[in-house]
């Protein structure tokens, strides 16, 4: 167990290096996906899983990917297990004071690099970020897709918002979205994400390395996390072209890096 992830268990081999299991899942219209980050969302998962196929006899089956990576796991959020369910909720919040702020988005592992990020950018740019665990970029597509047809087939009825709309609503600032899966995974809910929305992932063949390397190298590290949100800041003119450049010097991002995908 614990192989979930392009870059999570790379000593095990290529054919663990897994960036596409969740966007093949999602093919299967009785499959219900979940990566989770932390215990607390693996245990309200687990529950909910239970009480759907084998107390409500529902015809579904549900399918997580775990890590075997160790990190601290914070205490969950007052009255989030409807949101973790569903798909979205906020980790953390943080005070809003300037036009600088971002939210970063992420699943499983590389939620803990999204949040590292945040941290990066509040200590060297002055930065805040939210933050947002993504525990099934599947189930807020499949919600968002129902939503659209709804609003399409019913035009004069009230219309419906998709939930990931609900909850972004709350939202200032752009959106980053990264995962150890490949972009389609979290490009699924481009749609009803209002505003900018970035994503990151990881596109490409299988490799041997290290995590950080790994990670560095598919562009879904702390560094590359913090950068796209500087960048978002500074194409909503909310940062200088000066502070952009220190930035992207201090994250030591090469804009002439090969693409990851094609290497």
């Amino acid at each position: 167990g614990g192989t979930a992830g392009r870059t999570t268990l790379n000593g095990e081999g290529l054919q663990h290096e897994d960036g596409h299991s969740h966007i093949l899942a999602s093919t299967i219209p009785n499959c219900i996906t979940y990566d989770p980050t932390f215990q607390h969302e693996v245990a309200v998962i687990i529950h909910h899983g239970l009480q759907r196929m084998y107390v409500d006899q529902e015809d579904v089956y549900f399918y997580l990917t775990l890590m075997n990576e160790n990190y601290s796991h914070p205490d969950m959020p007052k009255d989030v297990e409807n949101e973790i369910i569903k798909g979205l909720y906020r980790l953390k919040k943080v005070k809003k004071t300037s036009n600088k702020h971002v939210n970063l988005m992420g699943s499983g592992t590389i939620l803990v690099q999204a949040m590292k990020a945040a941290e990066m950018l509040k200590e060297d740019f002055g930065v805040t970020a939210d933050i947002w665990s993504a525990t099934s970029f599947n189930e807020l597509a499949r919600d968002c897709q129902d939503a659209t047809r709804h609003n399409r087939l019913n035009p004069l009825a009230d219309e419906q918002v998709p939930f990931v709309a609900q909850q972004l609503a709350r939202a200032k600032g752009p959106v980053i979205a990264a995962t150890d899966y490949m972009k389609n995974f979290a490009e699924q809910i481009r749609a009803c994400v209002p505003g900018r929305y970035t994503v990151l992932g990881t596109d490409g063949f299988g490799r041997s390395d290290s995590r950080e390397n790994l990670r560095r190298f598919f562009e879904v590290d702390a560094n590359h996390i913090a950068a796209a949100a500087m960048v978002d800041l500074f194409r909503e003119g909310n940062i200088s072209k000066k502070l952009l450049e220190t930035a992207l010097a201090k994250y030591e991002i090469d804009g002439t890096k090969p693409n990851p995908r094609l290497v």
